[in-house]
């Protein structure tokens, strides 16, 4: 009987023990710097989570677009590219109509990134039965996004 119990307690502090595998856009890395041209567009390494690989690569692409806006990236010795582009608090909240519809499905955003900075296998690729993971190489247009934040009022400009 003591060793049944033994054998009990050790399997269940082994299932307690064991790391959970949890999901969910929340914990997605955030995008890498990779480059910036004199244009002022930036190239990163972005990462996306979806049912197919199609939906994934949509994913990863608005990643890199919500870092751009909402938290900027780390570009090495480039503090003007770093910062966000909105900087105002809770704005994704405050003009939610407006990033709704900018972030929809073939909505404006895809005007602002493009794949032309890839390189033949250079998307790293994972599929499972439940949901497919794709790392992306993408060009975001910061200068044209910019513009387009400040037309329809988003960015105040000074």
């Amino acid at each position: 009987m003591k060793k049944i119990l033994i054998i009990a307690s050790a399997v269940l502090m082994a299932i307690g023990c064991s790391p959970r595998n949890i999901t969910s856009a929340y914990n997605t890395p955030e995008p890498i710097y990779m480059n910036d041209e004199a244009d002022g567009s930036i190239t990163v390494r972005a990462f996306g989570e979806g049912r197919n690989l199609y939906d994934a690569k949509t994913q990863a692409r608005k990643n890199a677009l919500r870092a751009v806006i909402f938290k900027g990236i780390s570009v090495p010795g480039n503090a003007y590219l770093s910062r966000p582009l909105v900087t105002e608090l809770n704005a994704q909240e405050k003009y939610e109509a407006f990033f709704n519809e900018f972030f929809k499905d073939h909505g404006p955003y895809e005007k602002f990134v493009s794949a032309w900075d890839s390189r033949a296998a250079s998307d790293g690729n994972s599929v499972s039965s439940r949901q497919a993971r794709k790392s992306a190489t993408i060009r975001i247009l910061r200068s044209e996004l910019k513009a387009y934040l400040i037309e329809n009022g988003i960015i105040k400009t000074e």
